[in-house]
């Protein structure tokens, strides 16, 4: 590349260099907008988890290259960059724009030498000013996946030198630099699909400039070989040769690309490209009118517009059109400029032919002539083909600089229009900031596409301003009153707003809008796959309604018979499934998900919850595992499968639990449940100092966390720091003043610790308010009574007690006591201690519950769809279950736990008939 640029000047590149600084400085401080959403922020590829063989397997935008939704845009090659920059930066957006524009520079570097191969110096450097300062290339520059355009112009240009050295002395064929040419051809292929067409330039470069051919010498030539009258020139069968070569290659790389996309073009709508379905002549009449369109944005790019598909240019419908004159014009200029390159020789008519290849071959693929586009009018197609408009205006200057009637004149123009272009250009770069004023100067440009009115509308959904998204998002139905999309974000700005009736309204005038099932037509071959998504959007709007389930669920069955390969529907059924309490049609709905896409990590999450609610951990766990092979920083899948080990009563699962809540917390630091199941952990554990510690953490960032307070209280409970659990208590009792296990753990403490009788008996009253039927809570004031020597409610408490618990023998050996203290009293005699005063181990067992509280706040997720911005996006939704209550079946693990608390139990049961017999 070096050898290449050698005859561009230090001050030349410098030049340049201080030129595209100046214009695109302030693209630095411009963020990711419009489709870089799509191609850096969701776009998976660019994460080093991915496998970099997907890059290569996947589109532009991430998407398999085999799924049907897939735009079939395959550049690898540009991702990588992408990929790069995340590597070393992240998402910080400054890198990626001072990435393009430092390709920006070096394309117009490289343009510069191929302009002095058809240029003198001065106008060749005049060409590549223009270049580096046109407005129309700040959707290429500032705008992030504009990159694709930026190197596939590097190695277009450097596959274009290269060829040009492959003319030996005395005509003789230099292989090698055709070899390069091949190569570099591919390089461009791969950042971007219109690098192939420098192929075309090569041989009309080999063919009129090489060879110095003209149009008339190659008719006459080929006349005097069909009359016979002479043979093929040996130069010309060299020409031929190095043809045959350059095309059989480009014949490769065409088929290779044809595999890669599995023969199928991407399904685009009618809103993408209107004229693209319509019927002749109108279609013709359309694109054709649009070349004048994109020729006028060459000239004169003073309204510039991030979105031209839709309604912004009206279709041609008839040839009274006077549109149609502007069509007539321009091929009128193109087709005199083309006769003109071709019929005369001279250096003026090769400068003029290589300018129109540069023009018209790298458009080829984005004018609709062999397939269909997703666009009406795109500014960053015209990269390339500006290059040769570039070419074009220089040579004309050169013609008019160079007579003395006009020479200043041509110099002051020349300064006037690089003087406003690049203030034009500086200006664009700021309505790039972000997406709001991107699509706001859009619409001063444009009203009549519903697009940027949706657009504007979800810039301020993202900003949560909903009322505003509402007004634009409704215009944009006022504009296209067929747009699906427009009604679905209508929709779902209505729920955003609560308004469940307005947003159900609109999801059914969207719903209304869907092409109907034509027996034997493919149903896909009709509408976007996003669209599909008011099915899933109506269904999760109405199935918050428990009587609506089932019509839910229809509405997920249709969108599936709609399409059978339609993923979301799978997924967001399973959710509705679990609900209804179908577990096992759950899992058959994620199965069948799974057969379509084996490599979705929330897929296989969904599936573990299934398995968990069919109380199988086993094959849960083995889900759970799935998944974070999948995606190794799965937070949900950490979190649960942390969970699932720590309640299965395993000891050898414990360090795995432990490292995946530690990754856990370190994914999401915020998150008190991460630190609480650590301190849960260390309890079992028996490492006290740590759980201490886990707990505390969680406290910090939830003050009010139920059970982190409790266990936390319970911990200091058993490890004999009861004067440091009452403080823990209070917060507790402040937040959750009908905390039961609390209030016993509270009076419990107050009585044998503290010796606060008045406190206790507070503690244990509360308690009976809130639940009469409350055993433990009844007894223990009962004992409250008899430590304060009131004997006949002591024993009429007991009593009520023994007929809320009948079975509960320690209950009636307590009775027994007060009753034989009362006969004692009645008597005026003291009554010794029974010999068999203290409790039985079965009386222990019963005296006092387990007081543990294990607060699991399992996070289920199923993905849940709302979509209407143009893509299909899943949002998870985070439940988290809390669950106070003891489950009725105790894992082995809480029975080793009930016996380890017996101990305890038992040094209360004995303090308790202590007092009951007066010791």
């Amino acid at each position: 590349l070096l050898e290449k640029m050698a005859d561009v000047s230090l001050k030349e590149a410098a030049l340049i260099v201080g030129v595209v600084a100046a214009c695109y400085w302030n693209s630095l401080f411009c963020g990711f907008v419009f489709d870089d959403v799509s191609a850096i922020l969701d776009n998976k590829d660019l994460h080093p988890s991915t496998p970099l063989k997907n890059l290569f397997q996947n589109d532009f935008w991430g998407t398999p290259m085999s799924e049907e939704r897939s735009h079939k845009s395959y550049r690898p090659l540009t991702v990588l960059t992408f990929r790069l920059n995340y590597l070393f930066s992240e998402l910080n957006a400054v890198y990626y724009h001072f990435l393009n524009l430092v390709f920006h520079v070096v394309v117009c570097v490289v343009f510069l030498k191929v302009c002095k191969l058809f240029l003198d110096n001065r106008s060749s450097v005049v060409a590549s000013l223009l270049f580096a300062v046109h407005p129309i290339h700040t959707e290429a520059v500032t705008g992030v996946v504009g990159r694709a355009e930026l190197l596939s112009s590097i190695f277009f240009l450097a596959a274009f030198l290269s060829y040009t050295k492959s003319k030996g002395p005395d005509n003789t064929i230099v292989w090698t630099p055709i070899a390069v040419t091949v190569f570099l051809v591919a390089v461009a292929t791969l950042c971007k699909e219109q690098g192939i067409t420098v192929v075309g330039i090569c041989c009309v470069y080999e063919v009129f400039i090489a060879q110095g051919y003209t149009l008339p010498v190659l008719l006459d030539t080929a006349v005097q070989i069909l009359r016979g009258k002479g043979s093929i020139p040996f130069s010309m069968l060299q020409t031929l040769l190095k043809l045959i070569v350059l095309m059989f290659s480009t014949l490769l790389l065409v088929v290779v690309r044809v595999q890669v996309i599995q023969s199928q073009l991407p399904v685009f709508t009618r809103f993408d490209n209107p004229a693209a379905v319509s019927p002749s002549p109108a279609r013709q009449l359309t694109f054709n009118y649009l070349l004048p369109v994109n020729a006028w944005l060459l000239l004169n790019p003073s309204e510039l517009c991030c979105d031209w598909t839709m309604g912004t240019i009206p279709l041609v419908e008839s040839l009274l059109d006077v549109r149609n004159v502007a069509t007539l014009t321009f091929f009128c200029f193109l087709g005199s400029l083309i006769v003109f390159s071709l019929r005369y020789p001279g250096e003026s008519s090769k400068t003029v032919l290589m300018a129109l290849c540069l023009i018209v071959l790298p458009f080829i693929p984005a004018s609709n002539l062999f397939f269909p586009v997703g666009f009406v009018v795109a500014e960053r197609v015209l990269y390339v083909p500006s290059m040769g408009f570039c070419i074009l205006v220089a040579h004309g200057w050169k013609k008019l600089s160079n007579k003395s009637v006009l020479r200043k004149i041509s110099w002051v123009c020349l300064a006037a229009v690089l003087l406003t272009h690049a203030l034009k250009t500086l200006h664009r770069n700021w309505d790039w900031e972000s997406e709001y004023t991107l699509f706001m100067s859009a619409l001063k440009v444009n009203k009549n596409n519903a697009k940027l009115w949706n657009n504007v509308g979800h810039a301020l959904e993202n900003e949560k301003n909903f009322e505003r998204a509402l007004q634009f998002f409704i215009q944009a139905t006022q504009v296209q009153p067929d747009d699906i999309g427009a009604h679905m974000n209508v929709g779902r700005t209505y729920k955003n707003l609560n308004k469940t009736k307005e947003a159900e309204e609109s999801y059914m005038i969207a719903k209304s809008l869907m092409p109907q099932i034509i027996p034997g037509k493919k149903y896909a071959a009709r509408v976007a796959p996003n669209h599909l998504n008011v099915y899933i959007n109506l269904a999760n709007l109405i199935r918050a309604n428990e009587s609506r389930l089932e019509e839910a669920d229809q509405l997920y069955r249709q969108a599936i018979s709609m399409r059978p390969d339609f993923k979301q529907a799978y997924i967001s059924r399973g959710e509705l499934l679990l609900k209804m309490n179908k577990p096992l049609k759950a899992k058959e709905a994620y199965l069948r998900a799974l057969d379509l896409d084996r490599n979705n990590a929330d897929l296989w999450y969904n599936l573990a919850i299934v398995y968990i609610e069919l109380k199988d951990p086993t094959e849960a766990l083995k889900n759970f595992n799935r998944a974070l092979e999948l995606n190794p920083t799965h937070k949900l899948a950490l979190f649960n499968s942390a969970l699932l080990m720590q309640e299965s009563g395993d000891a050898r699962l414990r360090p795995e639990a432990k490292e995946r809540l530690l990754h856990y917390v370190k994914e999401e630091p915020q998150d008190a449940n991460g630190y609480f199941n650590l301190g849960m952990l260390a309890m079992d554990d028996k490492k006290d100092m740590e759980a201490e510690a886990w707990m505390k953490k969680a406290i910090r960032l939830q003050p009010n966390f139920r059970s982190a307070l409790f266990n936390l209280a319970l911990l200091y409970s058993q490890t004999g720091k009861e004067l440091m659990a009452l403080p823990v208590l209070e917060d507790l009792l402040r937040y959750y003043p009908d905390h039961t296990k609390g209030l016993i753990l509270k009076g419990d403490i107050l009585m044998n610790q503290k010796k606060d009788i008045v406190g206790a008996k507070m503690c244990f009253e509360k308690i009976l308010e809130l639940d009469p039927t409350n055993v433990q809570g009844k007894h223990n004031l009962c004992v409250v009574y008899f430590e304060e020597r009131d004997l006949i409610k002591a024993e009429k408490c007991l009593v009520e007690t023994l007929a809320l618990a009948p079975h509960e023998e320690y209950i009636q050996r307590h009775l027994n006591i007060v009753r034989s203290k009362i006969a004692s009293l009645s008597a005026t005699e003291q009554s010794s201690l029974p010999a068999d005063g203290t409790a039985t181990a079965e009386e222990k067992k019963n005296s006092f519950q387990n007081l543990k509280e294990v607060k699991n706040e399992q996070k289920t997720t199923q993905t849940t769809v709302d979509n209407s911005k143009g893509h299909s996006k899943n949002k998870k939704r985070t439940e988290k279950n809390n669950m106070d209550k003891e489950t009725p079946k105790k894992s082995t693990k809480e029975i080793k736990d009930i016996e380890k608390k017996r101990v305890a139990a038992l040094k209360r049961l004995e303090e308790i008939e202590r007092i009951l017999n007066g010791e």
